[in-house]
């Protein structure tokens, strides 16, 4: 099936009957912070194309410094409402509008290794400024699946009630900036959610993409992270905005995947099949991982609309297709912690 840029972002931001029931129920308006990023702009035109088909009356604002011009022409082809800032200003921070929502998106993980002060600041010191600007307001915040240590492959992966264990100065960063919305949300009553995400599937980019670019460049694929988890970029996102509904005082956790626990050498040898390539494997496989249980998320939110058979024959038909890339790497072979 041939794929193009408009046929994906289509797929990625056109709302379900879930959502569209759920945005009713949210009031006010939603403020997506660090909208710039790979599922910021999907995200910001998923939530605007759901309040208008539901009939609401809400603004949807994206704010980002927008360095990526694709994000850009998406936005504001679709009349999302942008606002260019850098949110580590402190002084454009403080010019931004109240929201009832906010969904914050805003962090750094690659480029940590060698500028980790960086890194922190981005992911612990910005949150403290956006917790206090915006402590009256319903906050979604998401996190990383990164937290929590490497689990036995088969164990189901790890649920909230594992407590955390970062691992590399990126995971402790992310911890610390959960850390912080956590007090937020004890200290001012902020309602707030914590989204542990744990691998977003987009074409463009993801878990899916790296293995099949290694077979495309007729590389071997590693196998030292023997299995993940991934979940459909559009239904992340609808997560993401429907989780307003969620928030809470103290701050409520939750991991969101994709139920399956999916092995690297099955979906190698299966991109491999699609792609008309012979595939290799490099490493050894261990008998842990980073795996995250979503049950909670599929009881509370249901279960994903798009398999991993079929993102499987997806991202294959993307590349055989052209598709554009956005070139980052989710570096899910890493075991040390360095990014």
């Amino acid at each position: 099936m041939k794929w193009d840029e408009k046929r994906l972002d289509d797929l990625l931001t056109t709302p379900s009957d879930r959502l569209l029931k759920d945005i009713k129920k949210i009031k006010g308006d939603i403020m997506i912070l660090g909208a710039g990023g790979k599922m910021g702009p999907t995200l910001s035109l998923l939530a605007k194309k759901a309040v208008e088909q539901a009939g609401g009356s809400q603004r949807v604002i994206a704010v980002s410094r927008f360095t990526d011009p694709f994000a850009v022409k998406l936005l504001k082809e679709n009349g999302v409402e942008t606002i260019s800032a850098n949110l580590m200003d402190n002084e454009a921070l403080n010019a931004l509008p109240e929201a009832d929502n906010i969904i914050y998106m805003a962090g750094r993980k690659f480029g940590t290794d060698g500028q980790e002060s960086l890194t922190w600041a981005m992911n612990v010191w910005l949150p403290v400024m956006v917790a206090q600007k915006f402590r009256n307001s319903n906050i979604v915040v998401f996190s990383s699946g990164n937290i929590y240590p490497m689990v036995p492959i088969h164990s189901g992966g790890a649920d909230e009630t594992v407590p955390p264990l970062p691992n590399g100065e990126y995971a402790m960063s992310c911890l610390g900036r959960e850390r912080v919305f956590e007090y937020a949300s004890r200290a001012w009553n902020t309602p707030v959610f914590a989204y542990r995400l744990n691998y977003a599937i987009d074409l463009r980019y993801g878990v899916l993409y790296d293995i099949a670019s290694a077979i495309m460049a007729g590389k071997p694929v590693s196998v030292a992270m023997p299995v993940f988890n991934c979940i459909w970029q559009g239904d992340a996102n609808e997560i993401a905005i429907r989780a307003l509904l969620h928030a809470g005082s103290p701050m409520v956790k939750m991991n969101i995947t994709g139920p399956e626990t999916v092995s690297v050498r099955y979906a190698a040898l299966e991109l491999g099949k699609l792609l008309g390539k012979e595939v290799t494997f490099t490493g050894e496989e261990s008998d842990s991982a980073y795996l995250n249980n979503a049950s909670l998320a599929m009881k509370t939110f249901g279960y994903p609309s798009v398999s991993v058979k079929t993102m499987i024959e997806w991202q294959a038909e993307w590349i055989l297709s052209g598709g554009r890339v956005l070139n980052k790497p989710t570096h899910f072979e890493e075991r040390k912690g360095k990014y």
